[in-house]
């Protein structure tokens, strides 16, 4: 898989590791809107990382070098040595597993489902809605197919990603090894059943993510 585009900011005055921020499905990096500098006045460096075939990050060339521990491979060999993480949504589901291959010593998770949703889709139907824009007869594939085929989205790319992580699914059997905060919008439907106990922010599965609340919540557990 090609190298990851990432972005760092350093304060001049460092306090602790460095927190790598990891976005969701079909996003970027920009999602993390005013973390850096909130991150910089706490004395942390950050790393924005951007995850294959979103924003500024190549494709990938295959399905198999989108499944998951290609990706984990991938934002693995960007970091510097022990760090915190900070996930969303995918970036959560991906940063579960992180620390098997990475040296972190803390992790958030926001608005992590413990259902694996990309293994559900049928994507005979996603690729005929691709190529002949056929809505596809499953909701869900329906759902995701228009997720990545909005402007400015690459959908090739997208179906990619999707492809590989169905190939290995999230298992919320094997919960990480380190300390773990687990965060979520208080109007999140995705989380309603997650079996593990959940800090509420205000907003739903996308605004959580911009809530000052999260925000607060995350420096407070990394620091």
């Amino acid at each position: 898989m090609p190298a990851l585009v990432y972005q760092e900011s350093r304060p001049r005055d460092v306090s602790g590791p460095p927190v790598l921020l990891i976005h969701g499905f079909a996003t970027d990096s920009s999602d993390f809107t005013g973390w850096a500098d909130a991150l910089s006045r706490a004395g942390r460096a950050s790393i924005l990382v951007d995850l294959p075939g979103h924003g500024t990050s190549p494709a990938p060339a295959s399905a198999d070098d989108a499944g998951t521990s290609r990706i984990l491979e991938a934002i693995a060999a960007i970091v510097p040595g022990e760090l915190d993480v900070v996930g969303y949504s995918l970036g959560a589901r991906l940063a579960w597993d992180l620390p098997r291959v990475a040296p972190v010593r803390r992790l958030v998770l926001g608005g992590l489902s413990p259902f694996e949703p990309f293994a559900a889709l049928d994507f005979a139907q996603l690729a005929a809605f691709l190529a002949t824009g056929e809505p596809p007869a499953d909701p869900l594939t329906g759902m995701l197919g228009g997720m990545i085929s909005a402007p400015g989205k690459d959908a090739r790319a997208l179906a990619l990603v999707m492809q590989g992580l169905a190939a290995e699914p999230f298992d919320p059997s094997s919960p990480p090894a380190v300390p773990t905060l687990f965060v979520a919008g208080d109007a999140d439907p995705m989380t309603a059943d997650a079996p593990w106990p959940v800090v509420r922010v205000p907003g739903d599965h996308v605004g959580a993510l911009r809530s000052p609340e999260f925000r607060e919540a995350a420096l407070a557990f990394l620091a």
